[in-house]
């Protein structure tokens, strides 16, 4: 059998970096891991409850955490997808208003839940400050959690699973040197999982310098669960 590795794993220091950046002495190593994890998942059972995005998926790309010696800096990392051209005007507004939300009544909410989270297990927040930022995308079709999250509404919605992959290649086809997408699991609710993928363009996996960004995605069916993995160069 082959040998496969993350791609993201494998260019770390030379086109990837971490999406958690700190030191911290070895016996609390774990516990800086764990503080990250409840973080991220705070933010984003928050933004999933109580911020409706326009397009419907949401856009959080990714969480970026930061820990200095007086401060924990957590940037959320948001992109929003247009999906007709008609609407995009009225999809620019509604993502301003979205992000303006955030930012003033967002920002001091999930302060106050990152904080009564981690204070009972957390040393560093005792004394260190927490600062919360947004970043918008500026291209979303680079990032391939935020389609796999459009295939995975497609697919929810009950559109054939191979319209929903040529759609997510439309939309990241100008933006991308190349892109693959595969879905795993019963698809089309046949009784038998398998396996479907479609490529556009060139994906060098192999190539350490090549700009590799990937994602891999799970989501529940009525047919069980399904999996979902984006490579985009």
């Amino acid at each position: 059998m082959a040998q496969k590795i993350n791609p993201l794993g494998f260019r770390v220091g030379t086109t990837q970096n971490h999406h958690s950046l700190w030191f911290e002495q070895p016996k609390n190593y774990s516990q800086g891991l764990q503080e990250d994890k409840r973080i991220r998942n705070c933010i984003q059972n928050y933004v999933q409850k109580n911020i409706k995005f326009p397009s419907g998926i949401e856009a959080i790309s990714r969480i970026e955490i930061q820990k200095g010696t007086d401060l924990i800096e957590v940037i959320i990392v948001i992109g929003f997808l247009k999906l007709e051209k008609r609407q995009s005007k009225k999809i620019e507004e509604l993502q301003k208003e979205v992000i303006k939300e955030l930012e003033t009544n967002g920002i001091e909410e999930l302060y106050m839940i990152v904080q009564k989270e981690m204070n009972p297990i957390s040393i560093s927040l005792s004394y260190r400050k927490l600062n919360i930022k947004i970043r918008r995308i500026r291209n979303p079709y680079k990032e391939p959690i935020i389609l796999a999250k459009f295939i995975a509404e497609q697919l929810k919605n009950r559109v054939a699973f191979p319209k929903a992959m040529k759609k997510a290649l439309e939309l990241a086809k100008g933006a991308t040197k190349g892109i693959k997408v595969q879905i795993s699991g019963r698809l089309g609710g046949k009784d038998k999982a398998r396996v479907a993928w479609i490529r556009a363009g060139r994906v060098p996996l192999q190539t350490v310098r090549a700009k590799i960004n990937y994602c891999s995605y799970t989501f529940q069916t009525i047919y069980g669960v399904l999996g979902i993995k984006i490579w985009v160069f």
